[in-house]
């Protein structure tokens, strides 16, 4: 049997605990207990995201996670959808950069089933992975490349800035779409070795959260992944390290059939995990995050010179994390006005710092999410599992609240002045063009759309 350790509240857990446990076969277990509701999360995620990739074979990561739905040696066809939303639950799965994660919200009887689902493919996924599975997911890839990114307004923005923020053989130098070339090149026997090497127990934690009997729950754990081999071939990702300071202004101006100009910026944070990027996360939120933010009160609501202004943070564990600036400007409003406008906030924000009232209103927002998260059996299991793959230990994600009300408003001000200037930005200036005549518009076509959502920014 797997071994363990008994679960205890933490300081600034809120009382919610977490128990963690291995298999032999280096399968890493959190067991989380919690009989609100009558229902549990089954959440799986491997240590392979975007950033394991190699130049010529970007978007496999991405491309597997959709072949993992596509059968597995006991499961035919769609049959893992079928099976889950037949017994009331729901299922997804996402890569990002760092991860690729799985997911079941079940009713409590119906948890075993999840589990016996997940080590399935886990197990047996090449027994089911031919040549039909894979052109039908690499088509259905490459239409949700489409329809996500290439074909709507601003789709490409992530992509471009990410290539921009990351220099050329960088880990994250591309996102995890990838690109159509290398889409078009991936090979079975390229998804039949990516899956051999990553998706083994010993890449992977597994987490079930919820109205669980934590001792039948973990006996069925070893039943099912117990006798799974492990598979000692995978190589560390490529190192992410980059100097804190991009150095320069980066700058490209995009000229598409956009509805209006567009300013779009990603700046380098600290890395996730960190007492800096808590408090980058802080600064963001009171620049930009909704509209008791400065720059929404500055931009859209008394300059009135945009429609949108806000600000979001991309946690990032191997590399330097993105701050993500957007602004739509408002009708005839020229977007070397509304760059001005947003350096002059930025400066006086880093000279300054938040008010009590800002650092308490954007302590309280944090927290809110947090708490949102946490108080879900599907939430919960994400982030157990996250802290486990990205940071070795699932007990951080039961003190994240205490971690981000514990940073100062000086803090604050110094991530800020630190970070959020000219010389560390990557900088997208979206310049409409006349719409082409409809004869010459492409059109994306709607077979075999995508049954989970595909790629995390």
């Amino acid at each position: 049997m797997p071994m363990g350790h008994t679960a205890t509240a933490q300081a600034g857990s809120g009382g919610l605990t977490a128990t963690e446990h291995r298999l032999a076969n280096g399968l890493r277990v959190v067991l989380s207990e919690d009989h609100l509701t009558p229902v549990a999360a089954v959440c799986l995620w491997y240590d392979v995201g975007s950033r394991h990739e190699v130049k010529g074979r970007t978007g496999l990561a991405h491309l597997f996670e959709h072949l993992m739905f596509q059968g597995s040696g006991q499961v035919k066809g769609n049959g893992h959808f079928e099976l889950v939303q037949g017994a009331g639950g729901s299922l997804n799965g996402t890569t990002s950069f760092e991860r690729t994660n799985y997911f079941e919200t079940m009713p409590t009887h119906q948890v075993e089933l999840a589990l016996w689902l997940e080590a399935d493919r886990m197990g047996s996924l090449l027994a089911a992975l031919d040549e039909e599975s894979m052109e039908n997911q690499r088509d259905v890839v490459k239409n949700e490349r489409r329809q996500r990114y290439d074909n709507v307004p601003y789709g490409t923005a992530f992509e471009k800035l990410t290539a921009l923020s990351y220099p050329e053989g960088h880990p994250y130098h591309h996102t995890p779409i990838g690109s159509m070339a290398d889409l078009d090149a991936a090979t079975l026997e390229d998804a039949r070795a990516f899956f051999r090497t990553y998706y083994a127990p010993n890449n992977a934690v597994l987490s079930v959260v919820g109205d669980i009997d934590p001792e039948q729950t973990l006996a069925w754990i070893e039943k099912y992944f117990g006798s799974i081999p492990s598979h000692d071939g995978k190589q560390p990702p490529r190192d992410g390290t980059l100097p804190a300071i991009i150095g320069e202004q980066l700058r490209e101006v995009v000229h598409e059939e956009v509805p209006a100009p567009a300013l779009m910026a990603a700046y380098r944070l600290p890395h996730d995990g960190t007492r800096a990027c808590d408090a980058a996360d802080l600064a963001l939120t009171v620049l930009g995050g909704g509209e008791s933010s400065r720059l929404h009160n500055r931009l859209v609501r008394r300059d009135r010179t945009a429609v949108a202004a806000g600000f979001g943070l991309l946690r990032l564990a191997g590399a330097p994390s993105l701050g993500w600036l957007d602004v739509k400007t408002s009708g005839g409003v020229e977007v070397e006005t509304i760059e001005a406008a947003v350096d002059e906030e930025l400066a006086r924000f880093a000279a300054e710092g938040p008010t009590p009232e800002e650092m308490e209103r954007a302590q309280a927002q944090l927290e809110r999410e947090w708490l949102d998260r946490l108080g879900t059996v599907a939430g919960r299991a994400d982030e157990l599992c996250r802290y486990a793959v990205l940071f070795g230990d699932p007990q951080l994600a039961l003190t994240a609240v205490g971690r981000v009300l514990e940073v100062t408003a000086e803090e604050v001000r110094a991530a800020a002045e630190a970070s959020l200037r000219p010389d560390n930005r990557a900088v997208l200036v979206y310049e409409p063009i006349e719409p082409a005549d409809e004869a010459d518009e492409g059109t994306a076509g709607t077979e075999g759309t995508d049954a989970h959502e595909g790629a995390d920014k």
